[in-house]
């Protein structure tokens, strides 16, 4: 019987993956297509994803940006019938390999969905939620963790004096922060955002993007946007895809003031899309 691969820290892989961590790569896509059933969503995609940076994804409805980020932490499996070809590569191993701990995996890249979907439980409980799963009893060391994780996600201050009240009291935008919380309270490497904003007003929005502009000296940020200007103010790196294919892919300020395929630049200036 072969050895289960965990994936549970970094450094036990390392000397697997010498050449990306010397590059600052965090998960690397090679010629990587996803699909569902014949229909291929996502079209041998290969790019770099450097660590700790915010990495936007943007592109029309449809065009398979959603489903490649949820390819990075293996959530199109619960999804019948789709499968997947090429390789994701994190840590050195690709994740889509037989013998990888998804349950492990999604630890590690942790994920926060278009529609805060907070549990009908406290605000406590949301945050604990994962660390009670991982096996945490300790009530004082689960009072430090959903401390540090509402206090990361910057909503420690508004909730504090009610972590027993119910999450669905909460408002659209503290809601999304509480998710936020959830998802960094079981400690994850890499926090994947699908349209984290698009069910909030402004001023949420605003809180929600000044939040990844901090999360990211501690972590890889890879967030799905329509809203190209919240790409332009939040990302280092910009993706924009088009049916399934990576079009182009570089630095934020270069693809939106000097893309280098005609078709980015179609969709930048709003001429499709």
């Amino acid at each position: 019987m072969s050895e289960e691969i965990t994936l549970k820290k970094i450094d036990t892989f390392a000397a697997h993956d010498d050449e990306n961590a010397d590059k600052g790569v965090h998960i690397e896509a090679k010629d990587f297509s996803l699909f569902y059933g014949e229909f291929e969503a996502v079209r041998k995609v290969s790019m770099q994803i450097p660590k700790q940076k915010v990495t936007a994804m943007i592109g029309p409805s449809g065009c398979g940006k959603s489903t490649l980020l949820r390819s990075i932490n293996r959530m199109n499996d619960l999804i019948p019938s789709t499968h997947a070809s090429g390789e994701m590569i994190f840590d050195g191993y690709n994740i889509y390999a037989k013998n990888i701990d998804v349950v492990t995996l999604r630890a590690r890249v942790g994920m926060v969905f278009q529609k805060p979907n907070v549990f009908p439980k406290s605000i406590f409980d949301n945050v604990a939620y994962g660390p009670r799963l991982q096996g945490v009893k300790n009530k004082q060391v689960l009072s430090e963790m959903v401390e540090q994780s509402l206090r990361q996600a910057a909503i420690w201050d508004e909730v504090k004096d009610r972590l027993t009240a119910n999450a669905l009291g909460m408002s659209g935008g503290q809601q999304q922060r509480l998710c936020i919380a959830r998802a960094l309270a079981i400690k994850p490497e890499i926090l994947l955002m699908d349209e984290p904003t698009s069910a909030l007003d402004p001023k949420a929005t605003a809180k929600i993007e000044d939040l990844i502009g901090e999360l990211r000296q501690n972590y890889t940020i890879i967030i799905v946007t329509h809203n190209m200007q919240q790409a332009a103010r939040v990302s280092d790196l910009t993706a924009f895809m088009y049916e399934g294919v990576l079009v182009e892919f570089g630095k934020t300020k270069q693809l939106f003031t000097n893309p280098k395929n005609p078709q980015t630049e179609n969709y930048i200036t709003g001429r499709f899309g």
